[in-house]
């Protein structure tokens, strides 16, 4: 001990750095006194790796800490110790408690003692909201304050699809309240996000108690075993898209009334982009939409979850947003309802190709995944053509040339209100779905613009 204390020079001035290490110096020296004084002491804290989970509470949260034999450095036994969780549980089995309850002499040289290993406890199975509950919410929407901002924004019938494509749906815990329903690929819901929004202007109601509450802790069912997917992950089943991610589930749903190319969903806020929920997106085209300010932050995750999937990040926000709309932290669902939706609006399907149909506002049915049949094999998909030289030539001639702010008339039917948001929109499908038939109107549009832009220069 005299060696430890030997490492402060008194004669020096007293400093913060000596003062730690005479702090250092006692805190050893009181480790060393008690591994002396005691043959069996509580493992001395070096790290979560040295706290283990109580066997009487069972917290997930490791409150356990165990004795050890001195001499050999050796756990006594795995349920020999003392929880830190004093006043909610209490369990403390002593070295003496264990030895007397086996028959051991307290005294006697123990054998090597038990180490026990880590064990990872199995994982609980996922629990879902009952059908019925589900199906209770899909009412009254003629109530609901965040549908009656997608008939005013929309129309009924674009308002109507939106419910039953997402599954909007209302709850009683606020008046005019939202449940977004998070439904995974496997038709199951595992929770829903109950908000409340203004009918006018559509955004949330933030100054209540609970401003975002949950419908799995509405049931108040204590073993429910919550496991969060994305929000709009059972329109995931459609493989012939690439996948668009937002923060918000309002930002989703309106989004996908304006850049239709994409399958919408969201994380529920920034923080949410991790590797379990984006697991579902394995091999797929990604690309993240993040708030303002959320554009670095996103751009790392993309990085980090590169395994997954192919993802890039939209800078679209931060380039066109003004240092207002920068302050008030923007998302691209506030960009996006300044311009009219059917500027936006993506070319009829081919006649070969059935129309997508969606139930009426007031009659939405739960959700089902209807199984594709073969009845010999799969058809054979029409081989892509090549239009990368037609894309890249485009992006040359947008690139250098001022492009005009004014609504510019493409042709007696289009009139595009943003030229900025029109390109970037539609290269985006292209490049996403290179050559397919389907999209062939996008590169005409894109072709015919340029022909109108030329003829106005000149």
């Amino acid at each position: 001990m005299q060696n430890t204390f030997a490492k402060v020079n008194y004669k020096q001035p007293f400093t913060f750095a000596s003062l730690q290490t005479l702090i250092h110096a006692f805190a050893n020296c009181k480790h060393k006194l008690l591994m002396s004084e005691h043959k069996y002491i509580l493992e001395p804290y070096k790290g979560m790796n040295t706290r283990y989970r109580c066997p009487s509470c069972q917290q997930r949260d490791k409150t356990f800490s165990l004795y050890i034999d001195t001499e050999t450095g050796e756990h006594i036994h795995p349920t020999v110790g003392r929880c830190n969780r004093e006043s909610n549980c209490g369990h403390h089995y002593t070295p003496k408690q264990y030895f007397q309850d086996n028959n051991i002499s307290f005294d006697t040289p123990q054998p090597k003692a038990y180490k026990p290993r880590p064990v990872t406890p199995p994982q609980k199975p996922v629990s879902f909201i009952p059908v019925e509950v589900f199906k209770a919410s899909l009412k009254a929407h003629e109530t609901n304050h965040f549908v009656q901002f997608l008939i005013n924004l929309f129309g009924v019938e674009v308002a109507s699809q939106l419910v039953s494509r997402y599954f909007i749906a209302t709850s009683k815990h606020w008046n005019g309240a939202t449940v977004f329903w998070q439904i995974d690929t496997q038709g199951k819901v595992r929770t829903g996000k109950i908000m409340l929004y203004s009918p006018t202007t559509g955004k949330r109601v933030k100054n209540l108690e609970l401003p975002v509450y949950w419908v799995h802790k509405a049931l108040k069912q204590p073993e429910f075993e919550l496991r969060q997917c994305l929000f709009g992950e059972h329109l995931l089943i459609d493989k012939t898209k690439p996948v668009a991610i937002v923060e918000s589930e309002k930002t989703a749903v309106i989004a996908s009334v304006y850049l239709p190319q994409f399958v919408w969903v969201a994380v529920g806020s920034l923080t949410n982009l991790n590797a379990e929920k984006c697991s579902i997106l394995k091999g797929r085209t990604v690309t993240l939409f993040p708030d303002l300010n959320g554009f670095d932050k996103w751009s790392s995750k993309a990085k980090e979850l590169s395994h997954l999937a192919i993802f890039t990040v939209s800078d679209l926000l931060e380039r066109k947003a003004t240092e207002a709309e920068k302050k008030q932290g923007f998302d691209l669902a506030d960009y996006l309802i300044k311009f009219n939706y059917k500027a936006f609006a993506l070319p009829k399907p081919e006649a070969n190709e059935p129309p997508q149909t969606f139930q009426p506002l007031v009659e939405v049915k739960p959700f089902e995944h209807p199984e594709p049949v073969y009845y010999f094999s799969k058809p054979e998909q029409p081989k892509p053509e090549n239009c990368e030289q037609n894309i890249t030539e485009l992006e040359n001639y947008f690139t250098n040339i001022t492009l005009p702010t004014q609504p510019v008339k493409l042709n007696q039917c289009s009139t595009i209100t943003n030229c900025s948001l029109f390109i970037e929109s539609h290269f985006a499908t292209l490049k996403a779905n290179n050559g397919k038939r389907n999209f062939s109107p996008y590169l005409n549009r894109l072709q015919e613009l340029k022909q109108v832009l030329t003829t106005n220069i000149n």
